[in-house]
């Protein structure tokens, strides 16, 4: 499945730092993300990027992930001649990420 069928994005930038903040749908899939949506594998999904270390941050009371790629923006805005020295297309491309279909739900009249 991909990560949009379970969050939503959003993205910004910082100099030549771009960050995104992954929010779940629903509270019920947030532990899913946290176990699936790790630094080592969304920096692996941004091959083209500039290398650079990844560092996620944990908003459990917002079910959300968010995660600061450094270097990424070679220079950012101001001095970058890339097409999107802001950014801005991070967070739609991350939600493109194949994660791990949702376990069934348990049957609780156990």
């Amino acid at each position: 499945m991909k990560l949009h069928e379970l969050a939503h994005a959003r993205s910004g930038d910082k100099g030549s730092t771009a960050d995104i903040s992954v929010i779940a749908y629903t509270p019920s899939t947030y532990p899913h993300l946290r176990t699936h949506l790790t630094p080592d594998r969304v920096r692996a999904h941004f091959p083209d990027l500039p290398p650079g270390p990844v560092h996620r941050y944990e908003l459990p009371s917002l079910h959300a992930l968010k995660f600061v790629l450094h270097n990424a923006l070679d220079g950012g805005v101001t001095r970058s001649l890339a097409l999107d020295a802001h950014g801005k297309s991070l967070a739609a491309c991350l939600l493109e990420m194949d994660v791990p279909d949702l376990p069934p739900p348990t049957d609780s009249k156990d």
